[in-house]
């Protein structure tokens, strides 16, 4: 049976998902959501998840939300990503926490407001409180990733790699130049190098073209 992603290109959680479905060669399709049109706000979509938020998981009669909890499905269901010992399995969801608390939560909504608002709309304020927060979980990460080839501290990627690294290989602009973090950078083209990796663009439609 072919899994449903609930999903648009320029989201960076949704990106984990495809990312990992792919990466475990699942058969999976998107059900593009305009989130910029309101789609994601429809009581149509709020019965698929009452969060109004994607990306939503559906395979046959069961629905996912939140990736988080996507990606351990897909790692538990297909004994990929996961970790190898308890111990990886516990640094794999460490990780998925702090990327959702501390990465992913800052960098989506800084990310958002300095490339998808009109510039006379963004916040300049919150805009630089955000990147001094994104700043410093990119040092927490690089900091890590100097010791380690994957962020669990296996010898294979996890899903703690694909949730960390999503906002990343997006092109729009919000303070982050892999130049300028020597390990975070080699991780980055780590996971390019994996086989079947592919842009978040080329897996998922792009809708909304940000002006300046």
């Amino acid at each position: 049976m072919t899994v449903d992603l609930y999903c648009f290109g320029e989201s960076g959680h949704s990106y984990k998902a495809a990312l990992t479905l792919t990466l475990a060669g699942i058969d999976w399709r998107v059900r593009y959501v305009d989130f910029f049109a309101g789609e994601a706000r429809t009581p149509e979509f709020r019965t698929i998840n009452p969060m109004g938020e994607c990306p939503v998981y559906v395979d046959g009669d069961l629905t996912l939300t939140q990736s988080g909890v996507i990606l351990d499905h897909i790692a538990r269901q297909t004994g990929s990503f996961g970790g190898e010992t308890d111990e990886e399995r516990r640094e794999v969801l460490r990780w998925l926490l702090w990327d959702n608390h501390k990465m992913s939560s800052q960098v989506g909504v800084l990310r958002f407001l300095m490339n998808f608002l009109p510039e006379d709309k963004r916040p300049q304020e919150v805009i630089a409180f955000l990147q001094g927060r994104a700043k410093a979980a990119l040092a927490v990460l690089d900091g890590e990733l100097a010791n380690r080839t994957w962020i669990a501290g296996g010898a294979g990627p996890t899903i703690a790699d694909f949730s960390c690294c999503s906002y990343l290989f997006y092109p729009e602009p919000f303070g982050f130049d892999r130049g300028d973090w020597t390990h975070i950078d080699r991780w980055l083209s780590d996971i390019e190098a994996l086989d079947g990796w592919k842009h978040p663009y080329d897996l998922m439609p792009r809708a909304y073209r940000a002006t300046a």
